[in-house]
């Protein structure tokens, strides 16, 4: 580092090459003692040395540069893992066998639904049977009725609040 400060790019180059493998070390353990993945550790190598370049003249020649590079490795893993905040990262793949399946549907549902359609107008039943049970889109309903998709929308909401109180009125 003093030849350096001093003008020697050469063995500025060098002291960066023999750094990173060290740097890359630290950060590693620092991580580990955080309980961190290792997802971050080039990019706080790179700031590191980053930060070293910049902040070189700050460096006091009479005294050791390892607690000076070290310290500057610590306060960016520091701002790394704050940035990061308090994530955990879990494969969901390791859970696989502990979660739950999805719902069964209950039979009689498909049963009410029929039911309830039924007592809707013609070209109503067809537009909610349409977008609501067969997830056909509005422009797919549309095309297939011979109808804009506006008047698809207003006769989907007006069948769904006829389907509502309908519902509504068999369950009082």
């Amino acid at each position: 580092m003093r030849a350096a400060l001093a003008g020697d790019g050469r063995a500025y180059r060098g002291l960066l090459e023999a750094l990173t493998p060290r740097l890359r070390a630290v950060v590693a353990r620092s991580l580990a003692r955080a309980g961190a993945p290792n997802a971050d550790l080039e990019d706080i190598v790179q700031e590191t040395l980053l930060a070293i370049h910049l902040k070189r003249h700050t460096w006091d020649p009479s005294a050791p540069l390892a607690p000076w590079v070290q310290a500057i490795a610590r306060n960016k893993t520091i701002d790394a893992l704050r940035r990061r905040g308090r994530r955990v990262e879990v494969d969901v793949a390791d859970f696989a066998d502990f979660l739950p399946a999805a719902p069964a549907r209950d039979p009689t549902e498909g049963g009410d639904v029929e039911r309830l359609l039924g007592e809707l107008g013609e070209r109503q039943r067809d537009i909610v049977r349409s977008i609501g049970v067969e997830e056909k889109s509005v422009r797919e309903t549309a095309d297939r009725l011979g109808m804009s998709e506006g008047a698809v929308r207003v006769a989907l909401h007006r069948g769904l609040k006829a389907l509502a109180e309908l519902h509504r009125r068999s369950v009082s």
